[in-house]
């Protein structure tokens, strides 16, 4: 089986990674956490001029890539740069969304990096359960909250879950609609959320149920799954660089026999991840995705912990430093974990769809 990239999926990921080994520096990463949007404009159309927003749709959806594989690649190089926008709740998720509703204009804006979206489905209480919904959809208006909301903020259009009758269907609210109040605040990775109440906040119907919503959040699990194994590579080459720059007794820390054992574990586990996330890409489509995505979920929650937290421990106490890049990349690795099901939630998903 060949698992080389394509001529055009190579060209994308060499774009991409020099852009961001560029202009994605950790001081450029640390002004935008500081800053009140949680993403920076120049950056975001930057992306969308690289065609990188465009590789997240298919060709019918007037992008040039979609699969599994093209996810992939994007997103491993985004994890591996740490960079903190948006691009899998406002561009992949969201788009993808309006896509499946037959929305081409909007879609055409949010390729072209001119619409940011955010997909608000979570409420409080409801954990990883995306049958709890209890925001109600009434003669045209919602009525409800959501809570941990990506991108709220600086959306220009927000996807609402709500219950109409028994059923769950989407809802496509404008940001400056009556009765929609977000309360935003920045998250531990990076980036922005925010708390949305709606009262009696008009909405147009988007003709999607909650199947759409799971398959969207089946490209999600693709997308965090290979950002995670990029992070990991980051954290990886930067324990790596420091073992062997780092002296005591006159050597490399990393020619010591334990020190060096240990590097050894984190390179094989990362080799494990790298092909649990080319699984989950190539089986995106077939009809048991979701086993081979709860199982990728799980082995990469499990690896990125570990190499978290090995990442820190070899480094000793510079890892903690914001100024240095580990400190954000190790955050972001852990936080991956507990985003569209956590290894608890994939490893009992797993075994019940083993079962069925």
């Amino acid at each position: 089986m060949n698992f080389e990239l394509t001529e055009e999926r190579q060209m994308l990921q060499d774009t991409l990674r020099r852009y961001l080994r560029e202009k994605y520096t950790t001081a450029v990463r640390n002004d935008i956490l500081t800053s009140d949007a949680g993403l920076s404009a120049d950056i975001w159309s930057e992306l969308a001029e690289l065609g990188v927003l465009g590789a997240l749709f298919t060709e019918e959806m007037g992008g040039f890539g979609g699969a599994g594989f093209d996810l992939a690649v994007v997103f491993e190089e985004l994890g591996r740069a740490g960079v903190v926008e948006p691009v899998l709740d406002s561009a992949l998720m969201g788009g993808r969304l309006l896509a499946s509703a037959g929305k081409s204009d909007m879609v055409e804006e949010v390729i072209a990096g001119s619409l940011h979206l955010a997909v608000a489905h979570g409420e409080p209480g409801g954990r990883y359960d995306m049958d709890h919904v209890h925001t109600k959809a009434d003669g045209g208006v919602l009525i409800g909250r959501k809570a941990v909301v990506m991108n709220a903020e600086a959306a220009d259009h927000l996807i609402v879950s709500a219950r109409d009758g028994d059923a769950i269907a989407l809802y496509l609210v404008a940001k400056d609609a009556k009765g929609l109040d977000i309360q935003g605040y920045p998250l531990l990775a990076g980036g922005r959320a925010g708390e949305v109440t709606l009262d009696k906040t008009p909405c147009e119907p988007l003709n999607l149920s909650l199947t759409d919503l799971q398959a969207a959040t089946s490209l999600a699990l693709v997308a965090i799954s290979a950002e995670a194994l990029g992070a990991m590579e980051s954290a990886t080459h930067l324990t790596k660089d420091y073992l062997m720059t780092r002296t005591q007794f006159g050597r490399p820390i990393g020619t010591f026999q334990t020190l060096a054992h240990r590097m050894a574990d984190l390179l094989i586990e990362l080799e494990q991840a790298r092909s649990a996330v080319i699984n989950a890409a190539g089986y995106l489509e077939a009809s048991d995705a979701d086993l081979h995505l709860s199982a990728t979920k799980n082995l990469i929650g499990r690896i990125g912990r570990l190499v978290a937290e090995e990442s820190i421990q070899m480094h000793g106490g510079i890892a903690m430093t914001q100024e240095y890049e580990l400190a954000h990349i190790a955050k972001r690795i852990v936080m991956a974990d507990h985003r569209f099901g956590d290894t608890d939630y994939h490893l009992e998903r797993f075994i019940a769809l083993s079962a069925a």
